[in-house]
Parts: C-alpha cells; structure tokens; sequence
C-alpha cells in the first residue's frame, strides 16, 4: 500500500542518523522508495536499514564540492533525486546568550543550519528536469524556536526563521521555474522524544517549560513529525507549497498549564 504515492521515487535525506532523521529514512524505505542518506560522521544508528534501496555517505554540508560529489554519487546509484528533505542541523544544548555567545558558535550554527540547507538545495535544483512527470519537492525541518525564539540559543532560533520563512518563500517560488508543479514546504516541531532530548526531559523542570504552553500536554514522537514530511512530500499535498505546518501539540506564547496540571 502506497497512500503518499511515493513508491520508487529517489528521497535525499539530510541529518539521516539523527532521532527525527532515522525514522524518515525507514518510513521512505517502508513505502519503498530509493533513499540517499546523508550523515555527518557516523552512521551506526542506520546499520538495521541496510538494504539495495538505501545509499549511505559521508557528507560535509560547509563544503560545495562535498555536496556536489553526494548528488553525482547518489545519481549514479538510483539516478535523479525528486524528493529532498532538508533535516540536518546543529544545536548547542548548552544556554548562551546573545551577550555572551562567542561569534565562532553563532557563525557555525548558521553555517551549518542555512547554508548548508542553501547547498543542498541548490544542487538539487540544478538537477530537475522541467519535462519530468514527477515533480521536485523539497520539505524542511525547521523548529518552533523558529517562530517563536528560543532564550539561550539565538543561533539555532535565527538559522530556523530563515529557513522556515524567508529561505522557504523563497524557494517555493523560484522551485516553479525548474518545474512547474515543484513545491517546497516545512515542518516545525518543539520538543521531540529523540536520544538528545530526552536526557533533557528527564529534568522535571526542563519539561514543564517544554509543555507548559502547549494544551496537547505530550513531546512529539519522531512519528509524528515524519507523518507530516510524508504528507508533504506525497500527493495527498499536490496544491500545496510555501507553507510552514507547526507539529508542536498547538503550542502558544502563554502559559496554559500549571505543574498540577501536567503531573
């Protein structure tokens, strides 16, 4: 059964190792789609995917010729890419402010972020054929600290509101000239049940301020969030593009809950 109609469509996927990044990549295996999955030094994570619909490489997103060298390689094994899921991204769990934040870890953080998201859209791009009767889709990971800020981490906030608007908008608008029923949407999440956040939740005070805004009073599954890339990346969403869906248990900018109430 392939209700997204994604069966033998090349999926790229970016940031594959990671919690949300595993789970796309066996949901597109699932629906038996051909994946290219890009991690950044170690994929041990994806070892129990192994399989001929699955191409795993080494990518730096910083570096052009490493990401053009991914695309040529992932042609070669499953020919031109039609789906790209722009998932990668580095966050410091550290808090910093913006007063104390060093310019190296706010530049890094966007570089990684952005323009390595820019890299890989970019170059796949360049490899759309107007005349294909699949169309491109890109679909991207951003974050509801992309909308709403986050205290302590001004880099990764600022590198998701690009993405998730200004990089977005963008993109779902010059998609079109490579191919006329291209499409580029995003997702954003709060908090996830993936290996690095849920050491953080284990901290009763950490994951009251996660829920304390938000009236579905649960943290996403890497689930949830992988429904809605592949709901925007199938054919269920043909009419739709620009548009940044919050996966956040509709999350807002005042508190709703009490400690009692989340117990």
């Amino acid at each position: 059964m392939d209700p997204f109609g994604l069966a033998g469509q090349h999926v790229l996927v970016t940031g594959a190792s990671g919690g949300i990044g595993k789970v796309a990549v066996k949901a597109f295996l699932d629906l038996q789609c051909k994946v290219s999955a890009q991690f950044g030094s170690n994929a041990t994570s994806l070892d129990d995917l192994a399989c001929d619909r699955l191409f795993l490489k080494g990518v730096d997103v910083l570096s052009e010729d490493s990401v053009t060298d991914f695309y040529a390689s992932a042609a070669s094994k499953f020919g031109r890419v039609h789906v790209l899921i722009l998932n990668h991204g580095l966050f410091k769990a550290e808090d910093v402010s913006i007063a104390e934040m060093e310019l190296a870890q706010f530049q890094n953080t966007i570089g990684i972020n952005l323009t390595g998201s820019f890299l890989f859209a970019k170059h796949f791009l360049r490899q759309v054929s107007g005349d294909s009767p699949i169309p491109p889709r890109v679909v991207i990971t951003g974050s509801t600290a992309g909308k709403y800020g986050e205290q302590g981490h001004a880099d990764y906030a600022s590198s998701k509101s690009a993405l998730q608007y200004g990089f977005l908008l963008s993109l779902k608008n010059e998609i079109v000239k490579h191919h006329p029923h291209g499409r580029a949407n995003a997702v954003a999440p709060g908090w996830v049940s993936t290996p690095m956040a849920t050491e953080s939740m284990k901290n009763p005070e950490t994951k009251y301020k996660a829920l304390r805004t938000t009236p579905m009073k649960k943290i996403a599954s890497p689930e949830d969030v992988v429904d809605s890339l592949l709901f925007l990346a199938g054919r269920c969403s043909g009419h739709i593009t620009g548009q940044c869906v919050m996966v956040e248990g509709g999350m807002e900018g005042r508190v709703l809950n009490s400690k009692e109430d989340l117990a």
